[in-house]
């Protein structure tokens, strides 16, 4: 009978609906350090496979990779992905990415040499990509964690001046090598981005007009949006080059609270996923508010076609959301007659 109970117990955990996050028409990803992974052996596995299944994320950067052949066997449960690692040396990298949507052109780690051991535990991973014809660079990365807050430039075992110096040659790989690049620098970074400027190692790259955290706004807000709740902190960040600004205008970043969908809440999250909640971007490459049928004008057929989407005969797509205010009504459907009428 307790076997009975704790199985039925654990079919309903893993039952639970995750928020479908991806789209055919928007670039989707997070980063995600998964702790170890698996945090809890086939239990983590388990979990983890139907968060990746129904999240429907085009590109997930994972910290912490302990067990290769477990991940491969997570991999091989997951028929619309792939995974990409180098090694799983001190919790390594890797990537999961969709296989349908996303073409990879080249992965590959930097700074692997000796004297960068020191900023960079684990060699930050390169994914050169294309979604949808439209070419990205992600850096994956792990930064040194702890240290006491202070940051000081004239020690360099200080953890501080690690994490300093790590995002500062990050910034002066993509300066040399990707300077006109979409380029994405994500990962477990492991320090606060909106802490005060004498102690924030990232000051180089916040005062670099060609750089932007598309997270800050997250790091400078509530705390119960941030990444590390054990320790209220947010350290999982985004960093984006100035070539994706304009996307950056219509895009959406967030802390994924993939706990308050498991029953058990934070606790149970913790016990069998991660200490670290995923930090998610999606941005839209070739949208065209209005264009719903993806033709690259806006015309009467896209009216009609929203006119379906209110009734309810045709599944709903971002493009059809015209004034951007995240509901497909009437309201867009009469913008964007006006639009049309205007334009003719």
């Amino acid at each position: 009978m307790r076997k009975f109970i704790a199985l039925s117990f654990f079919v309903v955990l893993l039952s639970q609906d995750y928020p479908v996050l991806g789209s055919d028409e928007s670039f989707d990803f997070m980063t995600w350090n998964i702790e170890w992974f698996p945090k809890n052996g086939q239990a983590t596995i388990d979990y983890v496979t139907q968060i990746i299944e129904e999240t429907d994320v085009d590109v997930i950067a994972i910290q912490e990779l302990d067990d290769r052949d477990m991940f491969d066997e997570m991999i091989a449960l997951l028929s619309d992905y792939s995974g990409h690692y180098e090694s799983s040396w001190f919790a390594g990298l890797a990537y999961i990415y969709k296989t349908e949507s996303i073409e990879i052109n080249d992965i590959y780690e930097i700074y692997t040499t000796s004297p960068y051991w020191s900023a960079f535990p684990r060699s930050p991973m390169v994914m050169d990509l294309n979604f949808n014809g439209v070419n990205y660079f992600l850096i994956n990365n792990h930064f040194k964690c702890c240290g006491d807050g202070n940051l000081d430039l004239d020690d360099d075992s200080d953890e501080e001046k690690r994490r300093y110096d790590a995002i500062n040659l990050i910034k002066e790989y993509i300066d040399n090598n990707l300077p006109d690049k979409n380029v994405i620098v994500l990962g477990d970074l492991n320090d606060d981005i909106a802490e005060s400027f004498s102690n924030n190692v990232f000051q180089l790259v916040l005062n670099d007009p060609n750089y932007q955290f598309a997270d800050i706004e997250i790091a400078n807000g509530n705390s119960s949006n941030w990444s590390f709740p054990n320790w209220p902190s947010h350290l999982d960040h985004i960093l984006i080059t100035d070539e994706l600004f304009d996307e950056f205008n219509n895009s959406e970043v967030q802390t994924i609270k993939l706990d308050q969908y498991i029953s058990g809440g934070w606790n149970q999250y913790d016990q069998n996923i991660s200490d670290h909640r995923p930090v998610f971007m999606k941005i839209y490459p070739n949208l065209i508010p209005g264009d719903v049928s993806a033709d690259g004008l806006i015309n009467i057929i896209d009216v009609v076609m929203i006119v379906q989407i209110v009734i309810g005969n045709n599944e709903v797509v971002d493009s059809a959301d015209f004034n951007n205010d995240g509901l497909i009504n009437i309201i867009d459907i009469v913008q964007l007659i006006q639009t049309i009428i205007t334009n003719e």
